[in-house]
């Protein structure tokens, strides 16, 4: 049987679940507030100890992931020639290949990446840039990576808000990305993250729960995230 599902029998008891101030703070939608109090209890219920903890660098990683990720956006897309790789479209020389083949097969957010990463990989940024914001995320990691020294798993809010409307910020891809303020740390530290579903908010949008642990302890989380979604049910 796989690790991960031997380990969702698992009992809780004992477990410390590191709650980060930084992911509690005031401005938090008030139905999000109230759902992750309740997740709390259900935790502890199931034999689980809140531990406060605190992770300093959160507020530097949103600005950090969105250099990070749109450099390696960059990076990668730009083999997309439209003659070895991606879906070629016709020119009548190469420079319009190229355009054709990026402007037709990539849609607005990729487009958007791939100038900002170009932007800040450039002669001149790239020290100011990228190099300055791989070093930001070397703290972040550090962060963790200090926590796990106390705690088992961290428990925190996926968004600061319920799940927003279909199309709502598709005019405003700043408030998108700012929604990301809670899940993208875990990925600049390559941590292992999971996502459960705990409640609704007055408008009945879902509110989720996000469930952190070290890197390849993956079966870890997982039992947490299923004994959180069982004891929910009841």
């Amino acid at each position: 049987m796989p690790d991960y599902l031997a380990a969702l029998g698992r009992d809780l008891k004992g477990l410390k679940v590191g709650i980060p101030k930084e992911y509690f703070i005031e401005g938090l939608d008030k139905d999000v507030a109230a759902t992750m109090d309740a997740t709390k209890k259900h935790l502890e219920g199931l034999g689980c100890k809140l531990v406060d903890i605190s992770l300093p660098h959160t507020k530097y990683a949103v600005p950090t992931y969105y250099i990070v990720v749109p450099c390696e956006v960059s990076a990668n897309m730009s083999r997309y020639d439209g003659i070895r790789f991606g879906n070629g479209k016709d020119g009548e020389n190469l420079e319009e290949i190229y355009l054709n083949t990026r402007s037709e097969g990539f849609g607005d957010e990729v487009k958007r990446r791939i100038m900002l990463g170009t932007y800040a990989l450039s002669a001149g940024y790239y020290d100011a840039y990228y190099k300055k914001a791989q070093k930001v995320r070397t703290l972040i990691k550090q962060d963790f990576d200090e926590a796990f020294e106390a705690v088992d798993v961290i428990l925190t809010p996926v968004a600061p808000t319920p799940a927003f409307e279909i199309g709502r910020n598709l005019e405003d891809p700043l408030q998108e990305y700012l929604e990301d303020i809670f899940t993208v740390p875990a990925s600049l530290a390559g941590i292992t993250g999971l996502s459960v579903p705990v409640g609704v908010s007055e408008n009945n949008l879902p509110i989720g729960a996000q469930l952190l642990g070290p890197a390849f302890e993956e079966a870890r989380v997982l039992n947490v995230g299923h004994k959180l979604v069982e004891a929910l049910k009841k």
